[in-house]
């Protein structure tokens, strides 16, 4: 048994990047295509578990995406990440986009995206590493951390359900 890492608090893991979105950006309804915004929310979310791990991870789930309000050309988009929960090689990191609309200035910045990923500790072979244990420091964290546990519950249940179902309509023979 390995023995156990020292926890690091939730602060340690944020990470905050930001980037205007520019024409390159755009799909065809003239709003930043959803494909640009899932790498920038990879990319904050590797960096927090990196952060957090001490080193390499991956990711190995997207666990949900949520689009809220489309992001157009022009908006600087901030992306606010942070480990939320760690198994023994696993990580969920939360992350939250928020956009300055370019043509409102000293507006409050609008809440467009959300997402939960999960990303595993690995060392330079590939293989995965144990994790440090991520500690809550505030209220917001503790839900924040009890609330991954239920997504964390709700990936494995549904996971068995589909083997399950798939051992039924397919046994193996024989």
């Amino acid at each position: 048994m390995e023995e156990q890492l020292p926890g690091r608090p939730t602060a340690n893991s944020r990470v905050t990047l930001s980037r205007i979105m520019t024409a390159v950006d755009v799909n065809l309804y003239g709003t930043v295509h959803g494909g640009v915004l899932m790498k920038f929310v990879d990319d904050v979310a590797g960096a927090a578990a990196a952060r957090h791990s001490g080193g390499t991870a991956v990711t190995a789930a997207i666990d949900e995406i949520l689009f809220l309000e489309p992001v157009r050309v022009g908006d600087l988009v901030h992306a606010y990440a942070q480990v939320n929960w760690t198994g023994n090689t696993s990580m969920e990191v939360g992350v939250r986009l928020a956009a300055e609309r370019w043509d409102a200035v000293g507006a409050t910045p609008l809440q467009v995206a959300t997402a939960y990923l999960v990303f595993v500790g690995v060392d330079v072979a590939g293989d995965p590493r144990q994790v440090p244990p991520v500690l809550p420091e505030d209220p917001d964290d503790l839900r924040r951390f009890n609330e991954a546990r239920i997504r964390r519950d709700h990936r494995l249940a549904r996971r068995a359900a589909i083997q399950r179902a798939r051992a039924e309509h397919h046994p193996v023979a024989d």
